[in-house]
């Protein structure tokens, strides 16, 4: 881990921004895509950089800011990583969004974000604030081997349904599935099931299958080496070196995806989802016109 002096902290305009805190992560998940070359790392992806002065960016650019908006976080580095129990910092941002009536929408694979529920609860009373997980694995002993260093699929649900108790809504993004290891039926119905019964507002996934990479792929490759000997090889012979890497039973998968969101009133369409996500409710625009 070590720390910088950000020149900025929100990207994006027109009422949906953008704010990762920190950049690399700790989760060791195996099929990464923030490891690629293309996001220009100059350090290990494992040596967290820390945006020391995240909340004083933060204040600063919510006072210039004429039109509320929602705040998302967590799309390249997640927000609840191990160092944050420490320093913070998420939360500290959180503290301003909530403080200047604005709305958040926070991504993460992490527990930790219960921390934080007496401020998402507030975000989502005053604005909007929606929580999202990413699910790809039911199995226990699978998931420790895909995301290594974070909780299980199960506590993952657990967080949602806690968010559901507390009127917060949620959205699951489910994804990758990964051609020969979790791209089953049965794997995919165990977590569409588990998101029936947390109640989740919408599912979030492009295709059944995953992205790969330069910087990504090796490392992917590498993972496949030591849990699934032979299994690059199939990979290298099915996709060279192609970006899009899609599950052979990518029909079979998404019919069973489409037909379950379709049949339990699940958002299953990425526009829907995320412009469920990035837009304040009605009501809240008219009294923030009123001057709320």
């Amino acid at each position: 881990m070590h720390f910088v002096d950000a020149k900025g902290i929100l990207t994006g305009g027109k009422g949906v921004y953008g704010m990762n805190v920190y950049r690399g992560c700790s989760h060791g998940c195996i099929y990464c895509d923030s490891r690629s070359k293309c996001y220009q790392f100059t350090h290990p992806f494992e040596d967290i950089e820390v945006k020391r002065n995240a909340p004083e960016l933060l204040e600063q650019a919510l006072k210039s800011k004429r039109k509320k908006g929602i705040i998302g976080t967590g799309s390249m580095s997640d927000p609840y990583m191990h160092c944050e129990e420490k320093l913070g910092l998420t939360r500290k941002c959180l503290e301003l969004i909530c403080k200047y009536g604005f709305g958040a929408a926070v991504q993460t694979k992490s527990d930790r974000i219960l921390r934080d529920l007496d401020l998402l609860e507030e975000i989502n009373r005053r604005a909007r604030c929606v929580v999202q997980m990413t699910l790809t694995t039911w199995d226990d002993r699978l998931c420790g081997i895909l995301e290594p260093n974070v909780c299980n699929t199960k506590r993952r649900v657990e967080v949602l349904e806690e968010m559901r108790s507390r009127g917060i809504p949620t959205v699951v993004w489910l994804t990758p599935v990964l051609p020969w290891i979790n791209d089953t039926p049965e794997n995919v119905t165990a977590i569409l099931e588990a998101c029936a019964e947390v109640k989740v507002k919408g599912i979030i996934c492009f295709d059944m299958g995953l992205t790969l990479r330069e910087g990504d792929r090796e490392y992917y490759y590498a993972a496949l080496d030591r849990h699934f000997p032979g299994l690059k090889e199939k990979y290298i012979r099915t996709y060279g070196n192609a970006y899009e890497v899609p599950s052979p039973n990518r029909a079979e998968l998404m019919n069973l995806f489409r037909s379950f969101c379709r049949d339990h009133g699940i958002m299953d369409s990425p526009e829907e989802c995320f412009d469920y996500m990035h837009h304040l409710p009605e009501k809240y625009e008219q009294m923030t016109l009123e001057g709320l």
